[in-house]
C-alpha cells in the first residue's frame, strides 16, 4: 500500500503534458470543491432556520411538563408540592389551568386558550422576556398576543373598556332543562396589562392570566391544575428526575421534555432537513459522473507510465490500487477545501450579517461540526464509488 500511495501523490501533484487534460482535471477538482461547499452552506442553513424555528418553543414550553393521563385536569395536594420542592434536579416548577375561552370586546369577539398560571411561571418560561408592550399581569389582568391584541382592539390599562372572558358553565343538565333566563357561561372582565410578540400562531391563540382567576372562572378548586412546568438544574440526570416525578404522583400523569411537546415540528424540520440532504446528494452523484470520466481521462494519460511500472513488476491490481488512492485523495481535499469554503461563509454570515431575510432580521445560520463531518463523509464515500469505478478499467488489454 506504501507504494501504491507513493506514486499515487506523486500522480496528484503532477501536471499533463496536455492542456486539455490539464482543464478537464481542474474543472473536475473545483466541480467537487464547490459541490461540498454548497452542500455544507444549505445544511448550515436549514439548521439555523431549525434553531430559529425552534426558538419560540422556548418562550412557551418549559424543560418539561406534567400532563394528566385521562381528562384535562388532574389535582395536586400541599404533600406533593412539598416534595416537588424537595427535588435536586428541579430549580422551580410552576402550576397551570389551560382550557378553551371566548373573548369579548366592543362586539368584536375571538376564541383562544386561556392560560392561568401561578407567580412562579417566569421563573420556569421566560415569558415576560416576549411582552412587546405594558407589564406581565397582576390580579384582574391578563396579557395576549399582539395577534389578539388588534383582532378585538384592546388598549392597556383600559379600565373603561375591559375586555370580557366568557367559558360555559360546567355541569351535566341539559340547556332545556335550566329554563329560558338560565346563564350558560361564566364571565368575567379584566384588564389588558401587556401584550407579547413571539410568532404569529402564538400570537393569537393564548391569554395569559392569574391561576386563581382561571380556576374560579372554570368553577375548580385551589387544587385542579392541567399542568406543571418544571425548569432542570444545571448538569441534571433527566431520567432519575423523571422517575422521582412519577413517584410523587403514583404515575398519575405523563411526562414530556420539550421535544415530546412540539414532536410534529421536530419531525417536520427533520423531514426537511433529510429531504435537502438528499436531494444535493442527487446533484452530487450526478456530478460523479463527470469525476469517473475525469479519472478514466487521467488514466488514459499516465497508460505510458502505467505500462512502465507493469514491466517493472508491478500488478494490475497494485495499478489499479494507485489510481484508486489518488481519486480518493482528490475527492477529499476537494471535499475538504469546499467545506472550508462554505465555513468562511457561514462564519461571516454569522460575524457580519451581510444575508439579511429583513432589515431587521438576518437570515439564520448555523455552524455544526456534525454537517462538516456529513459532507466530508458523503463527499469520500462519492469518491471511492467513482475511483472504484474508474480504476477498474485498468486491465491488460490497456497495458498491452
Amino acid at each position: 500500500m506504501n507504494f501504491s500511495l507513493y506514486i499515487a501523490k506523486r500522480y496528484v501533484r503532477s501536471k499533463s503534458k496536455q492542456t486539455a487534460v490539464n482543464i478537464i482535471n481542474a474543472v473536475t477538482f473545483w466541480v467537487i470543491v464547490i459541490g461540498a461547499a454548497a452542500l455544507f452552506i444549505v445544511l448550515s442553513g436549514f439548521a439555523g432556520l431549525k434553531d430559529f424555528s425552534l426558538s419560540y418553543t422556548n418562550s412557551f414550553d418549559p424543560d418539561l411538563k406534567a400532563l394528566p393521563k385521562i381528562g384535562k385536569s388532574f389535582s395536586i395536594s400541599e404533600s406533593q408540592k412539598t416534595a416537588l420542592k424537595k427535588l435536586d434536579g428541579i430549580v422551580a416548577f410552576s402550576n397551570e389551568l389551560e382550557d378553551r375561552v371566548y373573548l369579548s370586546h366592543k362586539q368584536k369577539d375571538h376564541i383562544a386558550f386561556i392560560k392561568g398560571v401561578d407567580q412562579n411561571y417566569t421563573e420556569v418560561i421566560a415569558m415576560d422576556s416576549t411582552l412587546y408592550l405594558g407589564d406581565w399581569f397582576n390580579e384582574q389582568q391578563v396579557v395576549t398576543g399582539i395577534g389578539i391584541a388588534n383582532l378585538l382592539g384592546l388598549s392597556i390599562n383600559s379600565y373603561r373598556s375591559p375586555l370580557e372572558l366568557l367559558v360555559p358553565k360546567p355541569g351535566t343538565t341539559s340547556l332545556t332543562q335550566q329554563g329560558p333566563n338560565a346563564k350558560f357561561f361564566n364571565t368575567f372582565p379584566v384588564v389588558l396589562s401587556g401584550v407579547y410578540a413571539v410568532e404569529a400562531e402564538l400570537d393569537n391563540k393564548y391569554v395569559f392570566a392569574d391561576l386563581a382567576l382561571v380556576q374560579a372562572l372554570l368553577e375548580k378548586d385551589s387544587s385542579q391544575i392541567s399542568g406543571i412546568n418544571f425548569k432542570y438544574a444545571q448538569n441534571v440526570e433527566v431520567s432519575q428526575v423523571r422517575n422521582d416525578i412519577q413517584k410523587i404522583f403514583n404515575n398519575a400523569i405523563i411526562l414530556k421534555d420539550r421535544k415530546e411537546l412540539n414532536s410534529t415540528l421536530y419531525k417536520m424540520l427533520n423531514t426537511e432537513n433529510m429531504a435537502t440532504y438528499l436531494i444535493f446528494t442527487l446533484v452530487l452523484i450526478i456530478a460523479l459522473f463527470n469525476v469517473v470520466g475525469a479519472f478514466i481521462m487521467m488514466i488514459l494519460d499516465q497508460q505510458g507510465n502505467s505500462k512502465t511500472l507493469y514491466s517493472l513488476g508491478a500488478t494490475i491490481k497494485e495499478l489499479r490500487r494507485i489510481y484508486f488512492v489518488q481519486g480518493v485523495i482528490v475527492t477529499f481535499f476537494g471535499g475538504f477545501i469546499g467545506v472550508l469554503i462554505g465555513s468562511l461563509l457561514i462564519w461571516s454570515q454569522l460575524a457580519f450579517e451581510w444575508l439579511k431575510i429583513s432589515a431587521n432580521l438576518a437570515y439564520p445560520v448555523a455552524y455544526q461540526w456534525i454537517n462538516v463531518l456529513i459532507v466530508l463523509g458523503t463527499i469520500t464515500v462519492l469518491g471511492i464509488i467513482a475511483s472504484k469505478i474508474a480504476s477498474s478499467r485498468i486491465n491488460k488489454g490497456l497495458l498491452a
